[in-house]
C-alpha cells in the first residue's frame, strides 16, 4: 500500500512556534484541499536525558529534564516530507529534534 500523504508530529518549545509555522507554510505542509496552513497543536510535557557529549538546548548532561513542549501537527505530501523535516531541523532548536512521520489513508474526507 502507498501513502500520498503523511501527518508529521514535531515536539518543540513553545518560544518556536511562530518560527516553525512560517517554515511549515514556505514549505506548503499542512494544505488540504483548497485550505493551506491548517495545522494543531497541544501542550505536553517532554522528558529527556542529556548523555555524555551533548549539547542540550535546554537541561544538563546527565540530569533528566521534564519541561513544556508543543506537539505540532501538520499533513504533508509525502513527496515532500524529506523537505519538511530538513527545513524544520534547521529552525529547531534540539540537537535531537523529535519528528514522528505518520501515514495517513484519507486526507480531507
Amino acid at each position: 500500500m502507498t501513502f500520498d500523504y503523511c501527518k508529521l508530529e514535531i515536539f518543540i518549545p513553545e518560544s518556536h512556534l511562530n518560527l516553525l509555522r512560517e517554515v511549515l507554510i514556505q514549505c506548503d505542509a499542512g494544505h488540504i484541499g483548497n485550505y493551506d496552513s491548517c495545522m494543531s497543536y497541544s501542550h505536553v510535557i517532554g522528558t529527556w536525558r542529556p548523555l555524555k557529549g551533548t549539547k542540550p538546548y535546554i537541561g544538563h548532561e546527565g540530569a533528566i529534564s521534564e519541561e513544556p513542549e508543543l506537539k505540532v501537527e501538520v499533513t504533508c505530501e509525502v513527496s515532500k516530507a524529506d523537505a519538511v523535516i530538513e527545513a524544520v531541523k534547521k529552525i529547531h532548536p534540539y540537537e535531537e529534534p523529535v519528528i514522528n512521520v505518520i501515514p495517513l489513508m484519507r486526507v480531507g474526507i
